[in-house]
């Protein structure tokens, strides 16, 4: 078993709207990996980040999507910084990835200024546009298929989506 497609991208990029619209349409379940590991941890992600800190998140995030992968037949959607860790890189080299690429603008007016967002809280703008930089050559290295979200409206992406997808 693994899932139909899997959603990665930065923050804004629309992964679990997306996701959660492409799922609608082709009649799969839907989960976001930061919403299951909140239910793991019985904690919001904020809170699992200050008081545990991001090594301790990424460790879980790390095994939940490794959980996921082999459980979960649907749409998945991975957080911003999933693809960090070269396990998870490896791991999804045998899924098919779809790559929600956003621009700064556009991420800027979507995940506004970083409210429960722990990466965001300095500096949000600056942060944002570094992580941009730093992540888009790693999403595009585990994608199997690319779409642009940039002024775009998100029924029309799950539509872009659902068809490459053709489950």
């Amino acid at each position: 078993m693994a899932p139909a497609a899997v959603f990665v991208g930065a923050p804004g990029a629309g992964k679990s709207t997306i996701g959660e619209a492409v799922a609608g349409r082709l009649g799969l379940p839907f989960r976001d990996v930061d919403t299951i590991i909140e239910e793991k941890a019985g904690k919001p992600i904020p809170e699992i980040f200050f008081d545990d800190g991001e090594d301790a998140f990424r460790a879980l995030e790390r095994e939940t999507i490794a959980e996921a992968l082999g459980e979960f037949d649907g749409i998945l959607a991975l957080g911003g910084g999933a693809i960090l860790h070269e396990r998870t890189r490896e791991l999804l080299a045998s899924q098919t990835v779809v790559y929600l690429s956003v621009e700064l603008s556009d991420a800027v007016k979507r995940v506004g200024l970083g409210g429960g967002r722990p990466l965001l809280a300095i500096n949000p703008r600056a942060t944002l546009k570094y992580l941009l930089d730093q992540r888009r050559p790693l999403y595009a290295s585990v994608a199997t298929h690319s779409v642009v979200t940039d002024g775009r409206e998100p029924e029309e992406i799950a539509a872009e989506v659902a068809a490459l997808l053709k489950v």
